[in-house]
């Protein structure tokens, strides 16, 4: 029984040492970097009402939540998005802003999911939102701070795939497809399985023009030369030629930030969350198969809750960018900072009063008393293990 006192429950994790310092350093760049775009951070609860991630708002399914119920018989959940949770408390708090809402959080999110092996049930998320501005230049805003904050980590070789929800809408739209085919097929296409698509396309009646758009939803482009015969080819197609021509002229926004290397764009991107309802951001890396930022567009989530505002986010996933980091042999480097102060019994009171002077001063001081079990060299090499700069020895 005590054995099993000492295990985390499947999908969880205690984080510790070195791990967790570095965990923390690395948030606080990224923090850093969303505050440097004037961002601010807001804090909102670990559990929520079960309806501010109902069916109706097309975040996680149900059977992917964690439950509960409080003393009145309410159905609470534990917060499997962020998102949602912002857009319920901008909706509360900021109700009567007309101007644009920039805002940060970092937080835990639980997904009760075992249809992958190894998963976390628990990962901690910072993420941005820009609400208030449904313009080209928020998009590359928002595209622009996320490369920044995945530099800032340390990464040096990511790529951010852009992709527009209303190509694959406006193809299921144009095509005739039910809800339920078109879900179908949005499954194969998050799945990479173009063979498939191909599959369920083949008995269709559909135009030629619309044909060819299907089968771009399995590349990655931008050439002003392709973008320009997706454009031929959906002239005839509103929402799907909207979608590509909001993508040009985010590119052409993304040039005055520099940031061309990082982007590439995916017009089969599809997203899991069905509130997004236009532009759709992933963040890849090497040696991590799933991607370690999320996000997009998600223009009709706040007039859900009460206020008409359209926004734009994303989220990174710490802990799939701490293991990407780690894979790429990135080192998140601990300052070391502070001093040890090892001290005899009878000099108890002159450590305790030079530690409390050095306190006040600003400095990190570890007290810890001598005994005959250790060496100086066992305690120096503690005060190595701990980060400290230096070790005083009062004897």
């Amino acid at each position: 029984m005590k054995n099993q006192l000492l295990h985390t429950p499947e999908g969880v994790r205690d984080i510790y040492n070195d791990e967790c310092m570095k965990k923390h350093l690395l948030q606080d760049k990224l923090k850093k970097s969303m505050e440097c775009y004037g961002y601010r951070i807001i804090q909102t609860p670990t559990f929520e009402f079960f309806d501010i991630f109902g069916k109706e708002i097309g975040t996680t399914p149900s059977k992917d939540l964690y439950k509960f119920f409080d003393r009145e018989g309410n159905t609470l959940v534990l917060r499997p998005d962020i998102t949602p949770s912002i857009a319920r408390s901008v909706a509360m708090y900021y109700g009567e802003e007309d101007m644009p809402i920039r805002l940060y959080y970092m937080g835990n999110i639980f997904i009760n999911n075992s249809r992958y092996q190894g998963r976390l049930k628990e990962n901690t998320q910072i993420g941005a939102e820009l609400i208030g501005d449904n313009s080209v230049d928020a998009d590359a805003e928002m595209i622009s701070m996320a490369v920044e904050c995945l530099l800032a980590a340390g990464l040096e070789k990511f790529q951010l795939s852009v992709g527009h929800s209303d190509f694959f809408a406006g193809l299921a739209e144009a095509a005739g497809f039910d809800e339920e085919e078109a879900q179908e097929l949005r499954e194969l296409i998050g799945n990479k399985n173009y063979f498939g698509v191909e599959e369920a396309l083949a008995n269709w009646e559909m135009e030629e023009n619309l044909r060819e758009l299907f089968r771009m939803l399995e590349g990655f482009y931008f050439s002003a030369d392709e973008m320009e015969r997706a454009r031929t080819l959906a002239v005839n197609y509103p929402k799907i030629l909207a979608a590509i021509v909001r993508l040009e002229e985010l590119n052409k926004a993304l040039e005055v930030y520099g940031i061309g290397k990082y982007i590439s764009y995916e017009l089969g991107m599809v997203s899991n969350y069905q509130y997004y309802t236009g532009i759709l951001l992933a963040g890849y890396t090497f040696g991590n198969g799933e991607a370690i930022l999320t996000g997009g567009r998600y223009d009709k989530l706040l007039p859900y809750f009460g206020k008409n505002a359209p926004s734009i986010g994303f989220a990174i996933v710490i802990d799939q960018l701490m293991a990407a980091l780690a894979r790429q042999k990135i080192e998140i480097s601990v300052p070391q900072e502070g001093i040890l102060i090892v001290y005899a019994k009878q000099y108890f009171r002159e450590a305790a009063m030079q530690a409390g002077e050095l306190r006040r001063n600003g400095t990190t001081v570890e007290l810890i008393g001598m005994d005959s079990f250790h060496t100086k060299e066992e305690y120096e090499a503690y005060g190595k293990r701990n980060y400290r700069s230096q070790v005083i020895f009062l004897e």
